[in-house]
């Protein structure tokens, strides 16, 4: 299975207002380094948790029959199935009925059931929503520090390190803030 983003986030999960206020920077000569910091801090936590923090549109690709019908969705919160997807043999795409497809959100991976298999030889793309909400605001406020603490880390350290050894670190408030949210595997 493949996952990729179809349709990024509207906005960051911070602001540039609340980064500059966190680090008390009065002036704005640097909103353009800081705006790639915010960014690259929120990709980087996303990539750690396997979360998506503001809404997201993900396709994941399926290369076969998913065994009893299941397919475990490697993003999480799921907000909402926006289209299943399954081709023929010439490429003429099949839809999924909507009746056919049960979202469990709540659990961890989030869980989609087809209900039953259409006959047809190639894999199957699904459309999905993923993250706490529209804006920051849904989001755990143990993430959104977990963010400001990484953007600041990097500001402060930006010219002790070449741009070839980040990331050099990360530090212990963003490690304990992303810990709880950390997928874990056994």
């Amino acid at each position: 299975m493949t996952t990729t983003l179809i349709k990024p986030p509207a906005l960051e999960p911070v602001t540039l207002a609340e980064v500059r206020q966190f680090l008390r920077l009065g002036d704005t000569s640097e909103d353009k380094l800081l705006d790639g910091l915010i960014k690259a801090a929120r990709e980087t936590l996303e990539k750690q948790t396997g979360l998506a923090l503001i809404n997201q549109t993900f396709r994941i690709y399926v290369d076969q029959w998913p065994v009893r019908g299941l397919i475990k969705l490697g993003k999480y919160p799921v907000q909402s199935i926006v289209a299943a997807t399954t081709y023929h043999g010439d490429g003429t795409p099949v839809s999924i009925a909507s009746q056919n497809l049960h979202l469990e959100a709540g659990s961890r991976p989030a869980r989609l059931y087809i209900a039953s298999r259409v006959q047809v030889s190639n894999a199957i793309e699904v459309d999905f929503i993923c993250g706490f909400g529209e804006t920051g605001q849904e989001i755990p406020d143990a993430l959104r520090h977990a963010i400001l603490t990484l953007v600041a880390h990097w500001y402060e350290f930006r010219g002790v390190y070449g741009a070839t050894q980040q990331p050099v670190s990360y530090p212990p408030a963003f490690e304990r803030a992303v810990g709880l949210w950390r997928k874990v595997s056994l």
